[in-house]
């Protein structure tokens, strides 16, 4: 039997029994991934790490261990419903870059699994690939392990590869747990899709490169990547029956049966929505955690579904009040000194989760009353099939869920069409499946600057100076690496030296030129390559330009000045933000330009006048304050310790730049600034929206746009003062008087067309019917809008006694009809809702109301 060890114990044993094996410990990355764009989110440990898999970055050291939060929602239907599936997991995992191989590998697995986890030696199994001698060998003369308890599997279990590229073969780690857990056939063993025999570690030996056609040659540089499921080892170690019953998980899945009054493993089907809200709540934290924000596209998306089916699953138990922010919180108690980030993000992860929960409460509301309507015009029409199209639009548009639908429906005796749903789910599947783009083996598209040897680096001098001595290392022209651009000619230049910004972080790239004797290039935008290289974008005006010689670089001073000048007024703008609404505004993104700055940030309403003003006067009360900028190197935590804001999602470096304007602001940041805040001069916000669920955007002018932007203010107000026959300050004044003149010919008008109607259907009383009792006039007048439409239905209603009065106005091409049912009309049966929508169509159009008045629009007269 095995030492018990909690789900915290083993992440920190695992890096610390690799930290003693001379590894680097990484800190997990983000669930978002960076410039991956075959990927939504991280799904594996390895998945962050392909830049230096692929060579194409430098690992900071040749061996390297992670534990990495993930996500697969793959097999998402099948959460709850299983105690296997899950969407969110940490992979644990050690990696080698061209260090160790096979032997330390297979000897630290070992040694890892049997003296620091504790786990029975005769219960474990190893495995490799069929043709792989060497790992056998390994095992069986190195390790111990009689060959009838190592497993040969075929390409199928044992061989990881993608396409074409380094791939190799693979050695796992089976524990059997026992006949307890198994399928009790006879033919049970390793291999078995049962329970019994659990894999817990994965070896992949990279050693060949395959051509993607069966052909494979040795890799100069052989490389290790691990993966095991922390959670997957929890299981074994804690020896119970499913991730849901680990230690942190069966704490949260408690914590969920406790707000539900019920308890786990007593009712089957309460049992599957208390594993997947456990699950989903899980994923919605941490994905909170690294700036994703409910969307109803790509990664947004994946957040509203899991929330959503969280939030119905809750009602399915019974929950009838907000619940899963209070659930986050305890996800964040639990993980926070693994994954810090959590807690410093933890006011704004749960007011995502409470606004978004009580978004699809209204929904389901919402829903509810649409498909009602749907049900009412399948039971008009005799039809039992609803349309496909309209269940995805319950489903997409108001989150309104698809089992959801089928269960009512299927209680009035009605069907979805299944296919039809279906088939326009496969259309936003396919439109996600298009947004990412083609990739190799690693799932990174193959580019020209991948090409670039991995040592080729640029290092930036901008911070001190805008001019710099470099010498070009590499040129691109078009997709193919030149040793020359000449004259006319458009490429990419890379230095080894640049005092040139790369877009990056939201700042926008410097401008400038690059030449010497030879030659000049004008640089019109420069950008981030893989591996610290800076490319500089732009075109040969004069001469040519050569690698391997030297060249000025002069950034234009000019864009850059007003360039900082704005990146500094987003961070006076951040802070800002967070004392007037609160601490759960976070960045959530930004653009920084010579000419403006736009800034993204988390919030739920939109700012009032009064918000926007008290903003605003802050930041300039900062500027006027003359706070001295003052940029420090430190280690990341020091960084934090000192109150340094890190943005939503970013991953650091351990060493950032810390930003401070004075005790006001202070930020990790690796742009521009200016020296001190009156730099800045003056700042003004020029517009405020929505842009997604919970995110605001503000953009904004600083500098001399700001002056310019009061001095296009000035001429326009010139401009109408002299339309309107007044000064720029009676201008107010002389529009209100405007107003008032043309609400009073508006009224006279008005008056003039009811006195001219009411003429034209003279006393009326000889245009009533009688239908089965009900008194009913109808009439035809011209150029009556609606307003005075119902004055006249209301004088003919009384001539009817209580009936029905039906009128019809041309207006400009257009068509309004009217329909008002008096009280003898309404107890003989009448109803006006329902006679307008009979006579809508007449004139192509439609419009309902109640029962005692309804109206109508067309087209058609």
């Amino acid at each position: 039997m095995s030492k018990y060890y909690g789900v915290n114990e083993i992440r920190t044993k695992f890096l610390d029994f690799f930290k003693r094996k001379e590894h680097y410990i990484m800190k997990s990355f983000s669930l978002v991934p960076k410039n991956d764009n075959s990927l939504l989110l991280i799904n594996s440990g390895m998945a962050p790490l392909k830049p230096y898999f692929t060579g194409q970055e430098k690992p900071p050291k040749s061996r390297v261990a992670t534990c990495q939060k993930c996500i697969r929602t793959g097999d998402i239907e099948n959460v709850g419903k299983t105690a296997r599936h899950g969407t969110f997991f940490e992979m644990l995992g050690n990696f080698s870059f061209g260090d160790y191989f096979k032997r330390e590998a297979i000897s630290w697995t070992w040694e890892f699994l049997t003296v620091d986890m504790g786990l029975d030696k005769e219960r474990l199994y190893p495995s490799v690939y069929l043709e792989d001698d060497e790992a056998f060998e390994i095992w069986n003369k190195e390790i111990g392990i009689p060959s009838h308890k190592i497993y040969r599997f075929g390409k199928e279990d044992n061989f990881w590869e993608h396409g074409s590229g380094p791939c190799g073969p693979c050695s796992e780690v089976y524990y059997d747990r026992g006949e307890k857990y198994g399928c009790h056939k006879e033919n049970c063993t390793v291999g078995c899709s049962c329970d019994r025999y659990m894999e817990v570690w994965n070896n992949v030996f990279t050693q060949f490169n395959g051509d993607g056609k069966g052909n494979y040659t040795e890799l100069e540089q052989k490389n290790i990547d691990t993966g095991m499921g922390l959670e997957r080892l929890a299981v074994v170690v804690q020896d119970v029956g499913s991730i849901f019953e680990v230690d942190t998980i069966k704490a949260l899945l408690d914590a969920v049966a406790d707000t539900a009054s019920t308890s786990y493993n007593k009712d089957p089907l309460k049992d599957i929505s208390l594993r997947l809200i456990t699950d989903h709540i899980r994923s919605c934290t941490f994905m909170i955690s690294d700036g994703i924000m409910p969307q109803n596209e790509g990664r947004g998306y994946v957040l509203r579904r899991l929330l959503r089916r969280a939030a119905r699953h809750g009602r399915i138990l019974g929950i009838d009040k907000k619940f899963l922010s209070g659930l986050a919180a305890r996800v964040i108690d639990m993980n926070k000194e693994a994954y810090p980030e959590l807690n410093d993000r933890k006011d704004m992860i749960l007011k995502v989760i409470a606004e978004e929960e009580e978004r699809f409460y209204k929904n389901i509301d919402n829903g509810l009353g649409i498909l009602s309507q749907m049900k009412e015009e399948l039971r008009r029409s005799g039809g039992k099939v609803l349309d496909g199209k309209d269940v995805f639009k319950l489903y997409d548009t108001y989150g309104f869920p698809y089992d959801l639908t089928k269960e009512i429906l299927e209680e009035d005796g009605y069907v979805i069409d299944e296919e039809g749903f279906n088939a326009e789910m496969e259309k936003q599947r396919k439109k996600a499946r298009d947004a990412r783009k083609g990739t190799n083996y690693m799932g990174a598209d193959v580019t020209v600057y991948q090409k670039i040897p991995a040592d080729i680096k640029s290092e930036f001098t901008g911070y001190d100076s805008l001019k710099s001595r470099g010498k070009i290392i590499t040129a691109v022209s078009d997709d193919e690496i030149v040793q020359a651009l000449t004259v006319g000619e458009r490429g990419t230049i890379i230095t080894d030296i640049t005092p040139f910004y790369a877009t990056m972080g939201g700042q926008s790239s410097d401008k400038g030129i690059i030449y010497n004797d030879e030659g000049k290039f004008i640089v019109e935008d420069c950008i981030k390559i893989q591996g610290n290289k800076t490319g500089h974008i732009g075109y040969v005006k004069e001469g040519l330009l050569r690698t391997g010689v030297f060249v000025q670089l002069e950034v234009d001073a000019v864009k850059r000045e007003e360039t900082c000048k704005n990146h500094s007024a987003t961070h006076l703008l951040h802070k800002a933000l967070r004392n007037v609404l609160g601490k759960h505004v976070e960045q959530a993104g930004s653009l920084v330009e010579a000419d403006r700055l736009r800034f993204d940030f988390t919030h739920f309403l939109a700012l009032t006048q009064e918000e926007l003003k008290k903003v605003e006067d802050e930041v300039n009360t900062e500027i006027r304050m003359a706070l001295d900028v003052k940029t420090d190197i430190m280690d990341l935590d020091s960084a934090k310790k000192t109150g340094a804001m890190a943005l939503f999602g970013e991953k650091y470096a351990e060493n950032v730049r810390v930003v401070s304007m004075g005790d006001y602001s202070k930020e990790l940041c690796g742009g521009t600034h200016v020296k001190n805040t009156s730099d800045i001069a003056a700042f003004k916000i020029i517009s405020e929206n929505g842009i997604a669920a919970g995110v605001r955007r503000i953009e904004a002018i600083t500098s001399d746009s700001v002056r310019n932007y009061y001095e296009n203010i000035e001429i326009m107000l010139n401009e109408a003062a002299n339309e309107l026959k007044t000064t720029p300050s009676n201008i107010a004044e002389r529009i209100r008087g405007i107003l008032d003149e043309l609400k009073m010919i508006k009224s006279e008008n008005e008056s003039l067309k009811a006195k001219l109607a009411k003429e034209s259907m003279g006393d009326a009383s000889d245009r009533i019917t009688d239908i089965k009792g009900i008194k009913l006039i109808s009439m035809c007048v011209e150029n009556v809008e609606m307003n005075e439409l119902r004055n006249l239905g209301d004088g003919l209603k009384e001539k009817t006694q209580g009936g029905v009065v039906v009128l019809a106005s041309k207006v400009s091409g257009n068509v309004n009809l009217m329909v008002m049912a008096g009280d003898a009309a309404l107890k003989n049966g009448a109803d006006a809702g329902k006679i307008i929508k009979e006579i809508a169509p007449i004139v192509g159009g439609g419009g309902g109301g109640r029962p005692n008045m309804a109206q109508a629009g067309g087209k058609k007269s």
